[in-house]
């Protein structure tokens, strides 16, 4: 029983009392601080960083142009109220009745049984489902907008409608409401108290928690396959870790993690870390570590990150191998760094220090790079430098949020509930403390990385972009590679990512993951889950990646053992398996290093 309760079950009135004032002066505290570190801010009138009311205005104004389109929408939506009430009349006399809507099989809000066994919740959740279907159906039916303009409405019509779900309400959410009748009301107190934590926690911005921030220490119970740093500057930390095998491949693999992220992502846990899987398989495993940077690295640019990070990491491999050349992994961003290594590479004469490139769901052509293009155009990069350039960097909680809205229900709504409605404490999960173990972004690399890529997709174009000097011409790219994309990936879409195949001039194998960016690329074999695709009959790639599909095996499990086929041509033979710090590196300090350690506030 909780000590706010008395033996009775009803909630004692002095822990009440005190817990109330405890709320309020940590309330008061909070709003004052908020409001003096946003004065300035305010006094200024402020911005409009998403211009979301000209992109509304701009909708209204040709929704409005069409009366009779719209006045058959809204009888429409007339028409199905009037379904809904007949069909929940049924019901209430005892009657079978199909639902006039239903919710999508993946969506969870409406799990609990009283969405469906109450007659009252049943109409209630229907009711929201077919006003969020009339409402997107109707924005997106709106003729004469640009796409960039129909994108934005669109995502943020949605983030409407899911913040106004009936879930996300104590009086419209049944499991709420019988919590709050159980426990006298405790479950509001806490969630408010969760509420104003978090809130003082982001130093009055709202930084959710999504998971038990205690239960994991990167190098205790996360990221801890044995290694060591061998090689450090600015930018990176670069890890070797301890074999597992008695013989290794001779050729070593690199692993370029993505620096939006910190690189643990590959390294979790023992039963789900690709990094010791690859270091099982008999690889000599070097992984980048980058740096989480602060104003100190402002003027750190893509170059710099290119130069400091795979190209110096290649050299002091080989120092601790004696091996010239190496196998690369890029993930996500670190595979669009990738990717400018081999043409800058090429442009050099050094082309043969790649054997084989593999790119985990990887954008390098960003003509369609999914819903992220919704936060870029002038208005907000501009917004966004300025906000950069003050500080000499982009906050790692920004981006997070970012990220976060583009899975809102799973990432930012289903927290609300669980942590502020029910009042519970968020369950101890190793991905989503990763996932909150945010990063930054240095002022310059981040603009450069946005208005080259994603405003301007410059990288896909030949010589589009000047690397150190060196125009970048994927097309040159001769360099064998694996592709691998995932089905469900809301980050780098699996169409947009698939354009690769018709970029590069060597030989090329994709590959199709199930599930998302994370979920279907940290997959091990053993789990047994999901599934991927393979076409190896084709003897060249289609241009329309449906056309690739429709000719595609699907096949049981991880597609890890399907890569480890493929790159076990480029092993270059076997030797003794090396230690770290065998070679003319000598450890720095055990992995994972200090670099990964550094949080941002």
């Amino acid at each position: 029983m909780s000590e706010q309760s008395g033996g009775n079950g009803h909630m004692d009135p002095a822990a009440w009392s005190q817990a109330m004032t405890r709320i309020a002066e940590q309330s008061q505290r909070l709003v004052a601080d908020f409001i003096q570190r946003n004065q300035f801010q305010n006094a200024s009138g402020g911005v409009d960083p998403m211009a979301m009311g000209r992109a509304f205005m701009e909708m209204t104004a040709r929704l409005m142009s069409d009366p009779a389109k719209l006045m058959e929408a809204q009888f429409s939506l007339w028409q199905d109220y009037m379904n809904l009430w007949q069909s929940t009349a049924k019901r209430m006399m005892g009657q079978e009745s199909d639902p006039v809507i239903a919710p999508a099989k993946d969506d969870r809000r409406f799990k609990d049984a009283a969405w469906q066994d109450n007659q009252v919740f049943d109409f209630v959740k229907q009711s929201y489902l077919l006003t969020a279907r009339w409402l997107q159906s109707t924005v997106q039916s709106v003729e004469g907008l640009d796409d960039k303009t129909s994108r934005k409405i669109d995502f943020y019509t949605r983030q409407f409608v899911d913040a106004m779900a009936p879930s996300n309400f104590v009086l419209t959410n049944p499991e709420v409401l019988r919590a709050t009748i159980d426990s006298r009301g405790e479950n509001l107190v806490k969630g408010l108290e969760n509420l104003l934590e978090d809130l003082e926690r982001g130093k009055g911005q709202l930084k959710i928690r999504m998971t038990d921030l205690e239960a994991f220490e990167v190098g205790k119970n996360i990221a801890v396959t044995p290694g060591k740093v061998v090689y450090q500057n600015d930018l990176i930390q670069l890890l070797q870790y301890t074999p597992t095998t008695k013989e290794v491949a001779k050729r070593p693999l690199l692993i370029i993690p993505p620096w939006i992220n910190k690189y643990y992502i590959l390294d979790l846990k023992p039963a789900n870390s690709f990094i010791k899987w690859a270091v099982d398989q008999g690889h000599s495993v070097f992984v980048i570590s980058w740096v989480n940077p602060d104003e100190k690295l402002a003027a750190k640019s893509f170059e710099d990150y290119l130069l400091e990070g795979p190209i110096a990491a290649l050299d002091a491999m080989e120092k601790a191998t004696g091996e010239k050349t190496a196998n690369v992994i890029g993930y996500c961003l670190g595979g669009t760094l990738l990717a400018s290594l081999l043409a800058y590479l090429v442009a050099k004469g050094g082309a043969e220090r790649i054997a084989s490139a593999t790119f985990l769901t990887t954008l390098v052509d960003f003509k369609e790079a999914g819903e992220l293009t919704v936060f870029i155009d002038e208005e907000q990069l501009a917004a966004l430098e300025e906000k950069m350039n003050e500080r000499g960097y982009l906050e790692g909680a920004e981006m997070a949020n970012t990220f976060n809205m583009l899975r809102a229900n799973d990432l930012i709504w289903s927290f609300v509930i669980n942590n502020y409605l029910l009042g519970k404490e968020p369950f101890p999960f190793d991905l989503l403390y990763w996932n909150s173990d945010s990063t930054r972004m240095p002022a310059a690399m981040h603009s450069f990385y946005l208005r080259n890529m994603y405003q301007n997709n410059l990288l896909s174009k030949p010589n589009g972009i000047d690397l150190n000097g060196v125009d970048i011409d994927l097309r040159k790219v001769k360099t064998p590679a694996f592709i691998l994309s995932t089905r469900e990936d809301h980050i780098a879409p699996w169409k947009a990512t698939y354009v690769a195949t018709q970029l590069y001039s060597g030989p090329v194998r994709f590959v199709l993951a199930a599930s998302g960016h994370i979920a279907g690329v940290v997959n091990p074999p053993a789990a047994g889950k999901y599934n991927h695709w393979t076409n190896t009959k084709a003897k060249s790639y289609p241009k329309n990646p449906d056309e690739w599909l429709a000719n595609a095996e699907m096949k049981p499990g991880s597609w890890w053992p399907e890569w480890q086929q493929w790159i076990a041509a480029f092993d270059d033979g076997k030797v003794p398996a090396r230690e770290p710090g065998s070679g003319k590196l000598k450890p720095i300090e055990d992995a994972p290093g200090a670099y990964v350690k550094v949080q941002a506030q």
